[in-house]
């Protein structure tokens, strides 16, 4: 795991390839390396930082160099082993025991046919001296982020925006686009990008630079094709032993020089994990995180940390608790640099807090249970939109009669808030809706008519623009299933989109490589094959997964009710914060600009003190927006106009 940057006939190519590296150091303190090579008219250049992961000696250091290939790579090959014997069965000499040079050697004899048989987590580009081609490739999953920007000719690219923002000094403007999808969101999806000439390499994807200036792309994985072969196999009722592959993927992981640590939440998913890994690692180091207790108990949060307590008592893990009660406006602007997009989620904080910790306890490799509830429905959203269905069956009048005494009940009072009526509210207002509607409204942050009155008048379309896309993406399968249709939607957007870029961004900022078992390709097609009422059975989510669990979890923990991997948002809204949204509302940057509507957004503020409504998810990421924008267009010399 590292920070990868580089040019490809851009001017003052190696100036700005050192800048861009420099910016990445905190993705890899171990060592930094450069390359150069002439180019006809132009140069390439590409920069390396390095977290030493494996092969810890110098013959790993990168860029590595071999025979007029050039390659600076970031990430993980788990099947790295066989590939290397491969190779090596086929006459290829190693000078070490790097997975880079597997990589390197890969393609050098299979160029791009070599992408989909890797297996891994990676973001790379190759330089071949001979042609005077340079290719970047990103991984099928879209784990490890790659972003680039062309003008002209001219190419450069780095694992972080920031990177890309800073050597261009300013003169990136912000898309607007990107922030509506993002206010609707509350994150960037992979397929926009915060800057307007930035872009984000597409999970699964290459693109190629040749010498004449002509520029390809190609795909070689996708996710589509993958949910169509799994239904095929599960129409022939071929069931995968999905026990087993979680446990092999787990087993893969844990490939390492550096010792390997868990997150541990105390739910299915990091339970699960870590008793495998245990397995593997007896007395393995797990991080788990609470809260302080009068924003637990205002919050309304389960007692997680009991259960994962039980876990590392049962398998032997040394558990490290860390409580959370942060500095929280110190933590805001801090955390909205280092996502590099406007992303509205609390759980990066908490990311960002555990892998500080286990770094300065000498851990730089931790395994993580996400991607779980997307590829298996275990989000409650999943199981509410299933409910819905059935709820629709229900007479009009009697819906009607529900809707409105849910909605004069309050969400909290001020001594503490009431997770039940806030979920009722949240299922009545997509209930009735059509199908995609119904999704897209159960996990996004407004409908249409409250995103108008929100922003300026001038973005409707946009607005418009931002909802066909999703409504294209749900729609863009041959499924006949409803949970593998969220299923899919999720995997290609909520997934790379939010939990992984903020995975990404927020353990590399505290220097450590977070790995995630779950979001395999392999785990990925057992979990397209398994029908979607083997997922969703009664009012249980993620039952395949559950009863693959159970070889190993007790039944307590594989079926204890779902935890939120979040923060107590309501109780730092009403605390922590309350001075900054003040501060937003009445002189924010957004605001003045014209790009929120003043009125709009005090209402929100109204009705969540008022306990009558929870905004507290939407004030929070309307407050990462207001410290990304004010990063993104301070000092740049352009008006913050929209």
């Amino acid at each position: 795991m590292c920070g990868i940057a580089g040019t490809y006939r851009w001017p003052d190519g190696k100036v700005v390839t050192d800048r861009l590296t420099d910016v990445l150091a905190h993705r890899g303190p171990d060592g930094a390396g450069r390359y150069s090579h002439s180019l006809g008219d132009g140069e390439v250049h590409l920069g390396h930082r390095r977290l030493a992961i494996i092969d810890l000696s110098g013959t790993g250091a990168q860029p590595m160099v071999s025979d007029g290939l050039a390659l600076t790579y970031n990430g993980e090959l788990y099947n790295a082993p066989e590939l290397r014997t491969e190779l090596a069965s086929a006459g290829v000499r190693f000078r070490g025991t790097s997975d880079t040079e597997v990589l390197l050697e890969a393609w050098r004899r299979w160029g791009t046919d070599c992408l989909p048989r890797l297996r891994g987590m990676f973001a790379f580009a190759v330089f071949d001296e001979r042609t005077g081609e340079l290719v970047l490739a990103r991984d099928q999953l879209g784990i490890k982020p790659l972003f680039l920007l062309r003008r002209g000719r001219g190419l450069m690219f780095a694992s972080e925006l920031k990177a890309l923002a800073a050597v261009t000094d300013g003169s990136l403007e912000v898309d607007h686009a990107a922030l509506v999808a993002s206010l609707l969101y509350y994150w960037v999806p992979d397929s926009r990008c915060a800057f307007r000439e930035a872009e984000k390499l597409p999970p699964g994807s290459w693109l190629r630079c040749r010498a004449d200036g002509r520029v390809e792309r190609g795909t070689y994985w996708n996710l589509r094709d993958i949910a169509h072969e799994g239904r095929e196999l599960a129409r022939a009722g071929e069931q995968p032993d999905l026990g087993a592959v979680v446990e092999e993927s787990t087993r893969r992981h844990m490939l390492s020089d550096v010792p390997v640590a868990t997150f541990l939440s105390g739910g299915l998913d990091s339970s699960y994990l870590t008793a495998l890994a245990a397995r593997h690692q007896p007395g393995i180091s797990a991080y788990t995180i609470g809260f302080r207790a009068e924003d637990t108990k205002f919050e309304a949060m389960p007692d997680d940390l009991r259960y994962a307590r039980q876990v590392a008592e049962r398998y032997g893990v040394d558990l490290h608790e860390i409580e959370i009660a942060p500095q929280v406006t110190d933590l805001l602007p801090r955390m909205t640099h280092h996502l590099d997009e406007p992303i509205g989620d609390p759980a990066a904080i908490n990311t960002y807090l555990i892998c500080s910790a286990a770094r300065e306890a000498g851990v730089k490799v931790m395994l993580s249970g996400m991607g779980a509830d997307e590829l298996f429905a275990g989000y409650r959203k999943h199981l509410a939109n299933v409910l819905a269905l059935r709820y629709q069956r229900v007479p009009r009048p009697l819906r009607r009669g529900l809707s409105r005494t849910v909605d004069r009940l309050p969400v909290a009072t001020s001594r503490r808030g009431y997770r039940s009526v806030r979920f009722a509210k949240r299922f009545l207002s997509f209930a009735d809706l059509p199908e995609e509607t119904a999704f897209r409204r159960s996990y996004t942050m407004y409908d249409r008519g409250e995103l108008l009155a929100l922003i300026d008048p001038d973005l409707a379309g946009t607005v418009d623009d931002v909802l066909t896309e999703h409504a294209d993406t749900y729609q863009d399968n041959d499924l006949d299933d409803f949970v593998n249709r969220m299923c899919l939607t999720d995997a290609r957007m909520f997934l790379p989109g939010l939990n992984l870029a903020y995975t990404d961004r927020s353990s590399m900022a505290a220097s450590t490589e977070v790995r995630v078992p779950y979001v395999d390709v392999e785990v990925v097609k057992a979990a397209f094959a398994v029908p979607g009422d083997r997922k969703i059975a009664g009012r249980q989510g993620k039952v395949v997964l559950k009863e693959a669990a159970t070889s190993i979890l007790p039944r307590e923990i594989a079926y204890r009710p779902k935890g939120l991997f979040s923060a107590p948002l309501r109780a730092w809204m009403s605390r922590d914060l309350a001075p900054l949204v003040r501060e937003v509302v009445n002189d924010g940057v957004l605001v003045n600009s014209g790009f929120l509507r003043r009125d709009a957004l005090a209402r929100l503020v109204a009705e969540d003190a008022s306990g009558q409504r929870d905004f507290s998810k939407h004030l929070w990421h309307v407050l990462t927006l207001e410290y990304w924008y004010r990063g993104a267009t301070s000092g740049s010399g352009r008006s913050q106009s929209v």
